[in-house]
């Protein structure tokens, strides 16, 4: 794992059951179910009651569904990074499809484009991300986002293959300008603790221009710990300090913040019917 030291839990919970949308539990060092009830049970003490834990590679996707059946506070989300893609076989695709029809998988992610790291050639990525935005229509289930200095080519692809109903971008990293065309698009913007960071002016403009019906908060656990924990490791509970931060950034309540976004995952990934 780390030396890092963790950040601790919140002194008071949220005042209102938050949701975090996008979370790794097993990297999180999560990977049992004794060890998933005890991560989701510290993160309820900051009153983040439920979490989407993010599978990134085969392993990951096999976990995920496992531990969504651990435990009822936990959902799972299933596809290969953007990263991984540089070999996708058919036998990869049939088990992720198998693994996303799950009940307890609540959207299709995270994929996408990722054109900051060199670990994957573009057109393998761009058929991935095809291949996942016909699985998440199929299966009737929202469309996760990884988008790294990809814009441009990730909204492309999405209008030539027509998007799902629902599509989220986590970990949202453009400007104002690009959130007001995914606003446009009707797509789902998720910050996570970036949008804490006073020296991410761009980030923190485009967090001002989404309406709250379009918004979701996420820790992307156990990165991008949220200020005033930046350098700690992150983890689920750490939510309480991004939607602290992000509620101050918009003059917004909290409560008002937490009871918008955790309806919209309620709505996004139907948590009520799972």
């Amino acid at each position: 794992m780390t030396d890092r030291e963790l950040a601790p839990v919140p002194e008071e919970p949220l005042p209102v059951p938050a949701v975090d949308a996008h979370t790794h539990l097993d990297a999180c060092g999560a990977t049992t179910s004794e060890g998933v009830r005890e991560m989701v049970d510290q993160a309820s003490q900051a009153g983040v009651t439920r979490v989407v834990t993010v599978a990134d590679d085969m392993d990951s996707a096999r976990f995920v569904v496992q531990a969504a059946a651990w435990d009822p506070r936990v959902f799972a989300a299933v596809a290969l990074h953007p990263t991984r893609t540089s070999t996708f076989g058919e036998d990869d695709r049939a088990e992720l499809e198998k693994l996303a029809a799950d009940p307890r998988c609540v959207a299709i992610g995270e994929t996408g484009l990722d054109y900051y790291w060199d670990y994957a050639p573009h057109d393998a990525q761009q058929e991935a991300f095809r291949w996942h935005i016909d699985l998440a229509k199929r299966l009737g289930k929202p469309l996760m986002i990884h988008d790294r200095d990809a814009h441009a080519d990730v909204l492309r692809i999405l209008e030539e293959e027509t998007p799902p109903e629902q599509v989220i971008f986590h970990c949202f990293s453009g400007d104002a300008e690009f959130a007001r065309q995914c606003v446009d698009r009707g797509y789902t913007l998720s910050f996570a603790g970036t949008v804490t960071f006073k020296n991410a002016k761009p980030l923190r403009d485009a967090a001002l221009v989404v309406p709250a019906e379009q918004l979701l908060i996420e820790t992307d656990a156990p990165f991008l710990t949220p200020h005033p924990m930046r350098g700690r490791v992150n983890r689920p509970y750490c939510l309480a300090y991004t939607a602290q931060g992000l509620a101050t950034l918009r003059n917004e309540s909290v409560e008002e913040l937490v009871t918008a976004a955790t309806s919209n995952a309620e709505r996004i990934f139907r948590l009520r019917e799972v």
